[in-house]
């Protein structure tokens, strides 16, 4: 199959994947960032209302991608599969390091060991009890059915991430961290399974054992690589002085696609590279982490609306429509059956009630990732690739419009939603509540203090305390990682609670009498 020929119509490059249909217009690189611009201010304005009516945000991106698609009102042809794929592929690295980013390690440090298993054992269950499925009903090969179970195996980060937080649910006994760390983690296998399986259609003779060494490589370089990224990323953050704060989060955006793209040379996975090196510079204090953080969150969702966009374009409703009943049944086979067998299968090891089993089997949203990945066997070429791709597209609107719309009914409806006045709150958000349990604290730097000359980065602070200002001779000024402590500085120290700011005197290396100095002195 060429690359071109999925379907979608013979594309006319201007200068490489877009024309327009209205033969009276110009098509220009001007109109290009016209329609762009316009596309994405429709999908903010819509995406802000869509809740008032209980739809997704993101099915309204993919939805408007669609209108302005080749059978829209807009009839934009777009059907170049690998810049699809490649804005897909880049997209998730900015989706996944910024969820990596906003992950507390505290928060799923007690989960730890669950998602991981749901996102390693979990996916490779729900896999091949869908894929025996789809063999078992359609006229799909054994291998055909297992890719397709493979594309669609893990849930999606993007999906997972706004959904819970625009609709701010409150879960109880860790099930959010749960969730969110699998959503964020279980991509890289659902990669793994993809390619192994697609190179078993394409190469039927090869032995299915040979998924081993590949999931083994791809992860042990992946998690490796991850790591030490991580480490030489905070190194790099704060030993370089680029001499502009404008350009420190663009040298986070090059380490990044470094990272990604140095572990997929190794014949890692560079999609975990890139989460587990997030995670550990989350959770790490570095030179302008705050403007960092806001500009990842920011171009987060600029991803998420531009992956959704893409693939809108990319999708032709008339070819859905007729695989819409072998669609609906696949997909209720998937969230009914194949998602809880994985679910509780791969939990088995642990202590948790059923009907938080059954929570987390409900919130196994399908978003934009299995997309991406149906684009492998249309690019491969291989013999059912429109009708996989289709399949889940179908699959995924299902599932977000299904699943993402009844989050808060099914949490109430297995009680393990808390009530409003007991949510529980991010650290950041305790720190900047009327909590009545906040400790602020004046700190004294004195001339004999191990600190000073360190820089507010150096310290270690903890992740649940922050200096909100700092007073010297009698001026205030609101610190920055750079800055630099002296001697004769208070420092205005805001913390959760007493033991956060323990843990502050702690970095500041004070003694008990220093402790009880600067207390008494307040």
């Amino acid at each position: 199959m060429r690359e071109n020929s999925c379907c979608l119509g013979k594309a006319v490059f201007i200068p490489s994947i877009w024309t327009h249909k209205i033969a009276a217009v110009n098509v220009t690189i001007e109109n290009i960032l016209l329609i762009g611009s316009i596309l994405l201010i429709i999908s903010i304005v819509v995406g802000k209302t869509s809740y008032k009516f209980g739809v997704p945000t993101l099915v309204l991106f993919l939805f408007v991608g669609i209108l302005a698609g080749s059978e829209g009102l807009a009839g934009i042809h777009f059907s170049n599969l690998k810049v699809a794929q490649f804005v897909g592929i880049v997209a998730l690295n900015f989706i996944l390091f910024s969820g990596g980013l906003d992950t507390s390690w505290q928060s799923i440090k007690p989960v730890l060991w669950q998602g991981v298993t749901l996102s390693t054992i979990g996916v490779l269950i729900t896999a091949i009890s869908l894929g025996l499925f789809v063999w078992q009903v359609t006229d799909f090969s054994l291998y055909e059915g297992l890719l397709l179970g493979a594309i669609v195996s893990s849930t999606d980060a993007a999906a997972v991430f706004s959904i819970l937080r625009s609709k701010s649910l409150a879960l109880k006994s860790r099930i959010r961290p749960t969730l969110e760390l699998e959503s964020g983690s279980n991509d890289p296998m659902a990669y793994v399974l993809t390619i192994a399986f697609l190179g078993l259609v394409v190469n039927p003779d090869q032995s299915i054992w040979t998924i081993f060494p590949l999931f083994l490589r791809q992860m042990m370089i992946g998690a490796c690589m991850g790591f030490l990224f991580g480490v030489s990323s905070k190194y790099v953050i704060n030993k370089l002085d680029i001499g502009f704060d404008g350009l420190y989060p663009v040298l986070v955006i090059g380490l990044m696609l470094l990272n990604f793209s140095s572990t997929d040379l190794f014949g890692g996975n560079g999609f975990l590279s890139v989460y587990l090196a997030a995670v550990y510079l989350g959770n790490q204090e570095f030179i302008h982490k705050k403007t960092v953080l806001k500009m990842f969150d920011g171009l987060a969702w600029l991803m998420q609306i531009v992956l959704f966009l893409t693939l809108g374009l990319l999708v032709v409703p008339s070819q859905i429509i007729p695989l819409m009943g072998i669609g609906m049944i696949i997909s209720l086979f998937l969230i009914l059956i194949a998602r809880p067998v994985g679910v509780f299968l791969s939990l088995l090891p642990f202590k948790m009630k059923h009907r938080r089993r059954w929570y987390i089997s409900w919130v196994g949203l399908r978003g934009a990732v299995p997309i991406v990945f149906a684009t492998y066997p249309l690019i491969a070429g291989i013999e059912k690739a429109s009708i996989i791709f289709n399949i889940v597209f179908f699959i995924s609107v299902t599932s977000v419009l299904l699943q993402g719309t009844t989050l808060s009914y099914i949490a109430k409806l297995f009680h393990v939603a808390l009530p409003e006045k007991v949510k529980q709150r991010l650290p950041m958000d305790l720190l900047l509540s009327d909590n009545p349990k906040a400790e602020m604290e004046k700190i004294q730097i004195t001339e004999n203090s191990s600190v000073l000359g360190k820089q507010i980065v150096e310290l270690n602070f903890p992740r649940t305390s922050l200096i909100a200002m700092i007073e010297h001779n009698g001026k205030y000024s609101i610190p920055a990682g750079t800055t630099k402590i002296k001697a004769g500085d208070v420092l205005y120290v805001l913390s959760e609670n007493n033991d956060s700011l323990k843990k502050v005197y702690d970095s500041l290396n004070l003694k008990n009498s220093e402790k009880k100095t600067s207390s008494n002195e307040d």
